[in-house]
């Protein structure tokens, strides 16, 4: 996304203004929204108007609200342009309360179903999300380094560094880095 001038807008600038045109685009209210959402009408104010930025938790459950995968939140942050998406256009954003970052490789794009997401969580923390966006929403994910502990519902995986998990989405799930070093991983996400 660019302002006025034609350049880009920093990530959390781009991220507020794409969760404000979604919500128009649905002619949704904040209320509305809101209550679709769980997220308090003020929170979303503050998240719309770029005064602070959404946690990974929060993206999940306006993922959720808007039943589309969470990377098609970040869809068209970048300059569409050809099928060969170079490292200078890959969008990145930090969770601003665990620390986990998120790049988008390969971002959810019209006649794609699928995106890839880089991603690093801080040894020690932990992101949750409370439901699926999309019941069935497939996931390939490979750690390369580290160890990622990932709960699907009531299912408990331990991955170490190479350990590929494949799942699709029935409920929510979560995931944990339980150190001592980072957990990075990739991430590929298909649209049912």
């Amino acid at each position: 996304m660019r302002n006025e001038d034609g350049k880009p807008l920093p990530p959390d600038a781009a991220l507020a203004a794409r969760l404000t045109r979604l919500r128009q685009a649905r002619s949704w209210s904040l209320e509305e929204l809101a209550e679709q959402s769980g997220i308090s009408r003020a929170s979303l104010s503050r998240i719309e108007r770029g005064q602070t930025s959404p946690t990974a938790h929060v993206l999940g459950q306006l993922a959720a609200a808007y039943q589309m995968p969470m990377a098609a939140l970040f869809s068209g942050l970048e300059d569409p342009g050809e099928d060969l998406v170079s490292h200078a256009v890959q969008q990145e954003w930090a969770d601003p309360q665990t620390g986990f970052r998120r790049r988008n490789v390969s971002p959810a794009r019209t006649g794609y179903k699928g995106s890839v997401i880089e991603g690093t969580l801080p040894a020690g923390r932990e992101v949750t999300y409370s439901d699926t966006p999309i019941p069935g929403l497939e996931h390939h994910l490979l750690l390369r380094s580290g160890r990622l502990e990932v709960v699907l519902g009531e299912a408990s995986h331990a991955l170490e560094a190479g350990d590929c998990l494949r799942f699709k989405l029935t409920s929510g799930n979560s995931y944990r880095a339980p150190g001592p070093e980072d957990a990075h991983y990739l991430l590929c996400v298909i649209t049912p």
